[in-house]
């Protein structure tokens, strides 16, 4: 049996898209941006409270507008590309907080993937005036420490490295990018 949530979310999506029936309406559909509630006060739009990350969806077809809609509700248009953007949406904002904490950051999988990477990559954030702003190298590097199996082998010219390019690069970046998405 559905839920009462998950009947409003069927119903508000159809209503907006130009498909009559669900299967075809969740194809209509793509992310254009995310913030972030720290306080959890939103509801989506299927009515649960409390929600953390609200998406913006927008329909591809009649450029209707959902907001904000919860990530598991994303989760139920059974797609795999939106779910992998919720996913690299929101390991962005929990990169932002640890830099904003001051956190220790280490090229780690507790807060970086090889598709976070290429995100910072293509939006830029590797580009600065100690690379003459072309990230490729920093890029490169950065995938390649990441990569490494053994962490342990890397040397302590490449972990001065790391830790340059994540403070000079990354860290503004993502305060310059996401911290306007934060409320």
């Amino acid at each position: 049996m559905e839920s009462t949530y998950v009947k409003n979310l069927i119903c508000k999506v159809i209503n907006k898209s130009e498909s009559d029936n669900w299967d075809d309406a969740v194809m209509e559909w793509e992310i254009i941006d995310c913030e972030e509630d720290e306080s959890c006060s939103e509801m989506c739009i299927c009515g649960k409270e409390n929600i953390k990350y609200l998406y913006t969806i927008k329909n591809i077809y009649n450029a209707n507008i959902l907001f904000p809609i919860g990530s598991s509700c994303i989760k139920k248009f059974d797609r795999k590309d939106l779910r992998e953007k919720t996913t690299l949406m929101e390991a962005q904002f929990k990169l932002l907080h640890a830099v904003e904490k001051n956190q220790f950051l280490m090229l780690s999988t507790d807060l970086f993937t090889r598709r976070l990477l290429l995100w910072l990559y293509e939006e830029g954030a590797f580009n600065s005036k100690y690379n003459n702003f072309n990230g490729e190298v920093d890029y490169n590097f950065m995938l390649k420490m990441f990569n490494k199996r053994n962490k342990d082998d890397i040397t302590v010219a490449q972990r001065k490295k790391i830790a340059a390019i994540l403070l000079n690069s990354i860290k503004p970046f993502l305060q310059d990018v996401l911290a306007c998405k934060v409320r």
